[in-house]
């Protein structure tokens, strides 16, 4: 199969690719070969992706191209090899901002393949790693076409660039009874109060917001956003004692031990007879047990969030996880909603005025200190901002203190200061 023939008599050169086709899983490579019957600049697609596995290199180049009156939302792309294959020359990526938890109905699908169809290649992507819905294979004209085509059912241009990123969420309430808040309110909240930030980039680099309904993380939060917002409890965990003894009934009591007492991260877990008993105190809602034991078990009633800062991938101090900095936030009420977007803007704010360009908010607070981050945003520190679970804390609590060991730093780094001499600041 390695010379089928694509739309318009141009061959198919695919040897490497035509392996992806020989596993268990489905293939892209076999839906893109049947697409390309019907689309020519998918058979060069294709040829293009081949000569990239054989020579191991990305013949991809950047532009910039902008919808009219948006900053961002398009991924240009340009072919290195155009006069190889002239259809590529301009193959533009637009991103689409999805609906809160990724809930569509058949007719929203239609129209996206549809415009994309109309427009371009076709191609359909959900979701990228940024949450977008990404339509891909157009060139300068159909990648404004398509937008306002879109933008004219009632979908919107995503963000790119150094702005705040499209939100993505867990299903949350709607459909996980494990959810401690509403996710879906919660990332229209968001996305609505500051759209302007998200379509006309202004920050010193990008921004993401993911949000998960429980510690499970679902939306992958932790480790692949700049602001996890992570539903959890405060005080006891429901149990439900029949259930727990119905469980021992049909598990039994080894494999309770097993899969849930002995795999609780702090130990907090013990059984008597056919009672479970959790200390709570010591609990980490890291969601194990509740998972295994989801009729016995159940979130706390007093619920919540926790606010994390700094997830990201490999830029300038490597991959980050999430580390806390707000503990526990109510997010009920439109009060607590308010309450949400004024600690957002403060803490853009901070970073915004004294980060450098492409810095990461992550990277910024390691540059500048945890201590120096908090007092910027005005909160106090507090022994659950940790760099890694459970073992060092960003703070030592000695006078918020100048550290023991041997070549740190015994000052607070140096923070920009962008006020013009002699203007007058608050006291």
């Amino acid at each position: 199969m390695s010379n089928e023939m694509g739309s318009q008599g141009m061959a198919l050169r695919t040897p490497m690719l035509n392996e992806l086709e020989s596993g268990p899983w489905p293939s892209f490579v076999k839906d893109l070969k049947e697409y390309s019957k019907k689309k020519p600049q998918v058979v060069q697609l294709l040829n293009q992706l081949e000569d990239s596995y054989e020579n191991k290199w990305n013949y991809w180049l950047g532009k910039i191209i902008n919808v009219p009156g948006y900053g961002g939302g398009v991924i240009a792309r340009v072919s290195e090899k155009a006069d190889q294959y002239p259809l590529l020359a301009n193959f533009h990526t637009v991103r689409i901002i999805e609906p809160p938890g990724w809930v569509y109905n058949t007719e929203a699908l239609r129209d996206l393949a549809d415009a994309a169809e109309q427009h371009g290649a076709g191609i359909l992507q959900f979701h990228g790693m940024s949450g977008d819905i990404l339509l891909l294979g157009f060139d300068d004209a159909g990648s404004m076409s398509v937008a306002e085509d879109l933008m004219g059912s009632g979908w919107d241009i995503g963000g790119s660039g150094a702005a705040m990123r499209t939100l993505q969420c867990c299903v949350g309430q709607a459909r996980c009874e494990m959810a401690c808040y509403d996710t879906m309110k919660a990332t229209k909240f968001i996305t609505d109060s500051f759209i302007e930030f998200l379509h006309r980039p202004e920050f010193v680099y990008k921004f993401k917001f993911k949000l998960s309904g429980c510690g499970n993380d679902c939306s992958n939060s932790i480790v692949r956003s700049d602001m996890p917002i992570i539903g959890t409890w405060r005080g006891p965990m429901q149990i439900d004692q029949e259930k727990v003894a119905e469980f021992i009934d049909a598990k039994g009591l080894e494999y309770l031990i097993d899969n849930v007492i002995t795999r609780c991260p702090t130990r907090c877990i013990s059984v008597k007879g056919k009672t479970l008993k959790v200390e709570d105190e010591e609990c980490v809602h890291c969601m194990h047990c509740i998972n295994v034991m989801h009729k016995a078990l159940k979130p706390g009633k007093d619920r919540g969030v926790t606010i994390l800062v700094g997830g990201h991938r490999t830029l300038k101090i490597g991959d980050t996880m999430s580390s806390v900095l707000v503990p526990f936030m109510k997010l009920e009420t439109d009060e607590d909603l308010e309450n949400l977007k004024e600690f957002i803007e403060r803490v853009w704010e901070f970073w915004n005025d004294n980060g450098m360009d492409h810095e990461r908010i992550g990277e910024f607070i390691h540059r500048v200190g945890m201590a120096t981050f908090l007092d910027g945003v005005g909160l106090e520190a507090d022994a659950r901002m940790i760099a890694r679970p459970r073992t060092s804390p960003y703070i030592k609590f000695e006078e918020l203190a100048p550290s023991r060991f041997g070549g740190e730093t015994t000052h607070k780094p140096q923070v920009w200061n962008r006020e013009p001499e002699g203007a007058e600041t608050a006291d």
